[in-house]
């Protein structure tokens, strides 16, 4: 959630403005400013009523002192003390359709980030790997995987509709290798704790990242009872949450948390957009980084976290690009975001694998996320996630990369020790 004090301060609003205008958002400065005056005018009444209150206090204990009748100053003070209640609930009623306003403004974006409102205005940063020159027409993960025996979309089809997809044998176990490989670099070379998380989450975890209100849609939403449970889309919701309403000591920071789950999207807005094979599905397996850090060293820990979903590609010799998003394609919560990008022979295109994102204080302020500074204060942690990397795609990656012409996909070197030694998974 964006600081209202940005908001507030007449000085650094218009810079605020600027910023969300960047992003394609338009901010309704009237119906913030009435709300502000609603709650400006609330508490200057309250404050007059409260002085009339100590002011009948005095009289009254005067009174008293005096043996003097006191019953209409009694039934006054009593007057105010009723329109005290009604202004407390006054307030509360304007706080919360204040708290509901701030809740669907997005994250200001950073000043370093790229002003644009389309993909081509993203700013490709580095390369690494050059594109292996195929000497046989290229084929795409879904004509690889079927010929393998390995990827069965009609059968998941028949089990739960489109947009999930079966896997068989190699492919499966090769899948299976690809999430435990990124763990054991993530976990033992890079110094993350893994977590095991809940597949569900309640919607207080669901708002304190981001995802609801704005987003529900997206979710596939549980009912149970009164409540609503949600279907991760990604580990970043329940792990991101660990720190929800916490106070961290200084020494604790930073934190580092790396989560293999399956997420699940409903991909609303998005049919007829990828529907072809494993890019864009209800249901995919995500290895996720989570970062929680002090706010002074936030942004490195973002070139940081960056740099350790790269070593993955690299180290299973996949070529990628790396993506600063520009102003207009940012996620809403975040104020800066790089995209890895890996190269797809079946589609002559660099895809995203990875988004790495820095969301500063914004998941923080809506789950009050805390850390005692230097100075014993508390003040709002920062927050960080990225796909380090998605499993799904890089089995992709994978398959079309590493494809041969008698139908064969060699294994990557570093993901062999978790294949039995394996050195290609062959056509069944």
């Amino acid at each position: 959630m964006i600081d209202i004090e940005l908001l507030r301060q007449e000085s650094r609003r218009d810079a605020v403005i600027a910023r969300l205008a960047a992003r394609g958002y338009g901010f309704d400065r009237e119906a913030f400013l009435a709300l502000e005056a609603e709650r400006k005018q609330i508490q200057v009444d309250t404050q007059e009523l409260q002085a009339a209150r100590n002011a009948h206090a005095k009289r009254i204990g005067q009174a008293k002192a005096k043996s003097e009748d006191v019953r209409v100053l009694m039934a006054e003070a009593g007057g105010i003390n009723e329109r005290l209640d009604q202004l407390e609930q006054k307030l509360q009623d304007v706080q919360r359709r204040m708290h509901a306003f701030l809740a669907d403004v997005p994250n200001p974006p950073h000043p370093s980030v790229p002003e644009g409102d389309r993909p081509e205005h993203n700013l490709e940063l580095r390369r690494w790997g050059e594109p292996r020159k195929l000497e046989f027409p290229a084929r795409d993960h879904v004509e690889i995987g079927e010929a393998l025996g390995g990827l069965d979309f009609d059968a998941a089809t028949k089990i739960a509709g489109a947009r999930f997809v079966l896997m068989r044998g190699g492919v499966a176990r090769l899948h299976r290798a690809i999430g435990q490989f990124m763990l054991d670099v993530h976990a033992v070379e890079h110094g993350y704790t893994e977590i095991y998380a809940p597949y569900l989450v309640n919607a207080a975890a669901a708002y304190g990242t981001g995802q609801l209100p704005k987003f529900e849609q997206d979710l596939f939403m549980v009912p149970r009872g009164e409540e609503k449970w949600y279907l991760i889309p990604t580990a970043e919701v329940p792990v991101t949450n660990i720190v929800r309403d916490e106070i961290l000591p200084l020494e604790s920071l930073p934190l580092r948390f790396v989560c293999h789950t399956p997420c699940f999207r409903s991909e609303a807005g998005s049919y007829g957009k990828d529907t072809r094979g494993m890019i864009r599905q209800h249901q995919f397996d995500k290895v996720e980084l989570v970062r929680i850090e002090h706010p002074q060293k936030s942004y490195e820990a973002l070139e940081e976290l960056t740099g350790h979903a790269e070593t993955i590609l690299k180290r299973l010799e996949l070529p990628y690009r790396v993506v600063a998003l520009c102003t207009g394609d940012l996620g809403a919560a975040a104020a800066k975001t790089y995209d890895l990008e890996v190269w797809l022979p079946g589609q002559k295109a660099y895809r995203e694998i990875s988004s790495c994102s820095h969301f500063e204080a914004y998941q923080a302020r809506r789950m009050r996320a805390r850390f005692r500074n230097e100075k014993g204060k508390t003040e709002l942690v920062h927050t960080l996630n990225g796909s380090g990397l998605a499993v799904g795609r890089t089995l992709v990656a994978i398959l079309e990369n590493f494809q041969n012409a008698d139908g064969s996909v060699t294994i990557p070197a570093a993901l062999r020790p978790y294949m039995n030694g394996a050195e290609r998974i062959t056509p069944a």
